[in-house]
This record gives C-alpha cells, structure tokens and sequence, in this order.
C-alpha cells in the first residue's frame, strides 16, 4: 500500500510532462498550418487581381461597342478610338467621374458649359467636368467634342481604321497631359483587338469645292424634354447651326416652339 502511494506522485508527474510535451508538439504544427492557408489564399487574391481588370475590361467592351460603333458611323471617329478612351479616362466605367458624372471622358467644362457640374482634382485642384444624365449621353457628347473643336478638325482627315493616327493626334492635339496617351490608346487598342469595330459605313465629304450640297427643310416642333441637345442629335446637326438657323437667345427653347433644322440629304 505504501508502495503505491508513493507510485502515484511519480505518474502524476509523467502525466504531467507528457501533456506538457504535447502542448509544445501542438504549439509547433499549428502555425505550420495557417501559414500554408495564408499562402494559398494569398495566391487565390493575386489570380482575382489578375483576372478582375480584364473581365471588367471586356465588360465595358460589350456595354459600349454598339454606341462607339454609332458613333463612328456619324462621325468618322474610330470606334476603337472612343473605346479605349472610355476604358482608359473612365477606370472602365468605375472611376470616380464615371460613377459620380456619367463622365466616361474626363471632359471638362469648358467656358460654353451650361449643363450640371462636378469639381474634381486633376491636372489642377478643384477642376470643373462636366455631368450627364446616363453615359450614353457622355458618348454622344464626347463625339460632339471632338467635331466642333478646330484643334481636333486634322484629326477628321484620317481614315476611320487609322487607330494609331488618331491616338498619336489625339496627344498631339492635347486631349491630354499624359505624355504616354496615345501609346497607352495603343496598347488597349491591340490587346483587347478593338480595331475589330472599325469597319465603318461613315462617308466622308466631298472634297470637290465646287460640289453643292444638297439639304431639306424640316420643322421640329419642341415637346416636353426636348433640349437642343438632343435635337441636334436626333438629326445629326450641330447645335450651333440650330441657334443660328432659329435666333435662339440664350439657348433657350420652349415646348410648342417650331424649329426648322436643315438635314443634309
């Protein structure tokens, strides 16, 4: 008996020491093993990095290829052009003018601006953009842009599937300070193979002088939210010709209004 009793200190002990060593073995895999998961959920976050921009890229390219088509149809301007602005000023439709102005074009106010506005920190703090009711607006917009502005008027010369021309004019003309913008337009251009919307059925003017042009009369009578704006664009003319055709003081129009609007035949 008093063998026993002195046996049972010296298990308790042993017992004691085991699990100890146990704890030690425990405290010696389990980091092991969180460090393995971290590794490979760190390489599950670096393949989303991966793949993210370009499905975000593809999906602005499906959104908005029907519009920049268009567009190059009434204007001449490559839709391959237009796309990879918009994908490039726009973040891919998520930057913050994009999701705050519609403003897939980093286009700003300018002094003949009458519209909404949003102040954003640019090349300068506090800049004016403009703002627009959906993005397709911006798109129709963006065209309007480049057409009226004489700085952009060499650019019209070029052929529509002359992607590198109009991004190396676009630089040159200054649509941006980015010293690498037209090579950036080039290289989204090529990756995502935009160039593959170019096939245009925009016909350039004639450029015989002596050519008359031929136009036909049309009345437009003004209804509730028609703008001057979107007059122009539902005949395809310049808002200035309207004002000019029409009188119009202070671009100011009101609903019953007839406004005759010169079509080119």
């Amino acid at each position: 008996m008093r063998l026993i009793l002195k046996l049972i200190p010296i298990l308790i002990i042993s017992a004691t020491i085991n699990s100890c060593g146990l704890l030690k073995n425990n405290k010696k895999y389990k980091p092991k093993n969180n460090e393995k998961s971290n590794k490979q959920l760190a390489v599950i976050q670096n393949e989303d990095k991966k793949t993210t921009p370009f499905k975000g890229a593809e999906l602005y390219i499906k959104t908005y290829s029907s519009v920049a088509k268009s567009e190059m149809n009434k204007y001449g301007i490559p839709a391959s052009i237009t796309l990879a602005q918009g994908l490039l000023e726009s973040g891919m439709g998520i930057g913050y003018l994009a999701k705050n102005a519609n403003n897939h074009f980093g286009i700003k106010c300018h002094k003949n601006w009458e519209g909404d506005r949003i102040y954003y920190d640019d090349d300068e703090k506090g800049e004016c953009f403009r703002v627009y009711t959906n993005s397709l607006e911006s798109y129709y917009d963006h065209s309007i842009f480049l057409k009226n502005r004489s700085r952009y008027k060499f650019l019209f010369e070029l052929n529509s599937n002359d992607y590198k021309g109009w991004a190396k004019g676009l630089k040159k003309a200054g649509y941006a300070t980015d010293p690498k913008y037209s090579t950036k337009l080039i290289n989204l251009i090529e990756r995502y193979n935009l160039s593959r919307f170019d096939k245009s059925n925009f016909k350039r003017a004639s450029s015989n002088k002596y050519e008359k042009k031929k136009y036909r009369l049309i009345i437009h009578q003004v209804e509730k939210g028609d703008t001057l704006f979107s007059i122009s664009r539902k005949y395809n003319v310049d808002i200035k010709d309207l004002i000019d055709q029409n009188n119009i003081i202070n671009k100011t129009i009101y609903i019953g209004q007839n406004i005759n609007v010169k079509v080119r035949d």
